[in-house]
């Protein structure tokens, strides 16, 4: 929750960026109106309303108040310095767009400030093309650094949000996690007194890089619920609507991508590569905390560094879904689960899923359970190949996973299964032991299940290797899963009454791939 104390240092940063409005007010323009900066060759007595009359500084434009349809376009090739502080609103049928103009995307580069980008209780907003950065002196616990930071404080529900083709780059901000991170692009619904949240977030084909610590984040202080009875704010204010695809996120000092008090939120065909990469604490590449039904599905995670992990079933959570990844050389391994600070979640489900030479080792497996128990939480129809992970399942606590039409291929000496608690069944296992009272289930079927090329991945579309050859034993061996999601990894049908085990439901297939 944003202290006052915090507030009054955010006002400080502006202040000193030059960016607080005159105590008039800012100036009010009508209509639907188009301005241009030019931050080179731009001058602020002139009209800025063509490229010829362009403004010069950020500060100009943050003294107009905007209203729905007008436009703010910056010089592409050009660097504007300071805090791009917009006010006034759109609508989500008529948004305020501020986009590049001419060739390239224009620069801001906030030098330090809280944020580069700054929208604070407004909505209706198109961000697009345009470089942001943000690097300044090195912060100190609890300073918060971003590229692009929208903050609702005490606002209710603030509606319609567009961020794309952005290339956020260099921030350098502390490694806390709460109660609001640094990062690339941060949404924050904060405040005290007005139970505040978002609807219709687009965060879409934007590149994020160097950032510390959260990579894409949408973060809530309205969080406490049922299954987050302890959790901040006195109530719960849903997040709707929200979509984060298509995005490059890499060198990420903490978390990849997280979603916060998310009602279906969806998390798509993201490449996250690198992450965990400068922090103290664990960190994953994609998850939901609190939220209701989020979907991640065909994304591609790899590189975080040990203890971090691919994927998460997290604190306050209900039927969180994952499914037709592919995470690879993770060195916390492929998925957590962890309901913790007072925290429950139930109906959880990871399926049709490639993990490829993820590493558990230590206490942690490619998949680890030490938080307790996730009721009805199930593991099926996924692919493990990770013949360098000394540890393929480990858990510290009870639990009634599901564990079944799972491939599992360990190192060539050995790879532990240490868990006595959940349910395993149909599933394939090669190079795999139980160790601490675990056990390999029922219907377990031993050997090579022939893969047609394993190993050989390099992203989430070339993944064919793992489709099965004529002859192995997961063709037409896993047991019916109800409501299975329709399809597999690779787009087939998944047969009604016998399907394969892993995350390739297709026919045999001959020869290498």
């Amino acid at each position: 929750m944003r202290t006052a104390a915090r507030t009054r240092a955010l006002a400080g940063v502006i202040t000193t960026a030059g960016l607080l409005l005159a105590a008039a007010g800012p100036a009010v323009a009508t209509g639907s109106t188009t301005y241009f900066v030019d931050c080179s060759q731009g001058s602020d007595a002139a009209a800025g309303k063509s490229a010829a009359t362009a403004w010069h500084s950020l500060a100009k434009v943050n003294g107009v108040q905007l209203h729905p349809g007008d436009k703010v376009r910056l010089r592409g090739g050009t660097t504007c310095f300071g805090t791009l502080a917009p006010q006034g609103s759109g609508t989500s049928a008529d948004p305020v767009r501020i986009n590049s103009y001419g060739t390239g995307q224009a620069r801001i580069d906030g030098q330090g400030a809280r944020a580069a980008v700054f929208l604070h209780n407004v909505q209706g907003y198109v961000l697009a093309n345009l470089d942001i950065s943000n690097t300044g002196p090195a912060p100190t616990t609890d300073q918060q650094r971003t590229g692009v930071y929208v903050l609702l404080e005490d606002f209710g529900t603030g509606t319609h949000y567009v961020v794309q083709n952005l290339t956020v780059h260099d921030v350098n901000g502390s490694d806390d996690r709460y109660p609001i991170p640094s990062g690339g692009i941060v949404f924050e619904a904060g405040g005290s007194t007005t139970p505040t949240g978002f609807d219709d977030i687009k965060v879409r084909d934007n590149t994020v890089n160097h950032v510390d610590r959260t990579g894409i984040a949408v973060v809530s202080a309205w969080q406490r619920r049922d299954v987050n009875p302890t959790g901040p704010g006195t109530s719960f204010a849903p997040i709707t609507h929200v979509a984060v695809r298509n995005n490059t996120v890499s060198d990420i000092g903490g978390d990849g991508i997280v979603v916060f008090n998310g009602i279906a939120p969806l998390v798509e065909n993201n490449v996250i590569n690198g992450y965990g990469k400068r922090t103290s604490d664990y960190n994953v590449g994609t998850y939901a905390w609190n939220s209701d039904n989020a979907v991640f599905q065909y994304n591609d995670v790899s590189h975080g560094v040990s203890p971090a992990m691919a994927f998460d079933f997290e604190g306050g959570n209900r039927g969180t879904i994952y499914q037709y990844n592919f995470s690879h050389d993770n060195g916390g391994g492929a998925l957590f689960s962890c309901p913790s600070q007072g925290t429950s979640s139930t109906g959880d489900i990871y399926r049709y899923n490639i993990s490829q030479n993820d590493v558990g080792s230590g206490y942690l497996g490619v998949i680890t359970m030490p938080c307790g128990d996730e009721p009805n939480a199930q593991i099926y129809n996924n692919t493990f190949y990770d013949p360098t992970s000394p540890n393929m399942v480990m858990t510290s606590g009870s639990s009634t996973f599901k564990f079944s039409n799972n491939i599992f291929v360990g190192q060539p000496g050995g790879s532990t299964i240490n868990d006595p608690f959940s349910s395993f069944s149909s599933n394939v296992f090669q190079n795999i032991t139980s160790g601490s009272g675990g056990t390999l289930g029922s219907h377990v079927v031993q050997g090579d299940p022939l893969f047609t090329a394993p190993g050989t991945a390099t992203s989430l579309a070339t993944a064919g290797g793992y489709q099965l050859k004529a002859g192995s034993p997961a063709l037409g061996a896993g047991s019916p899963v109800t409501g299975n999601g329709g399809r597999d990894y690779f787009g087939n049908k998944v047969p009604a009454k016998t399907p394969n085990i892993g995350a390739y439901q297709g026919g045999a297939v001959s020869g290498g791939y």
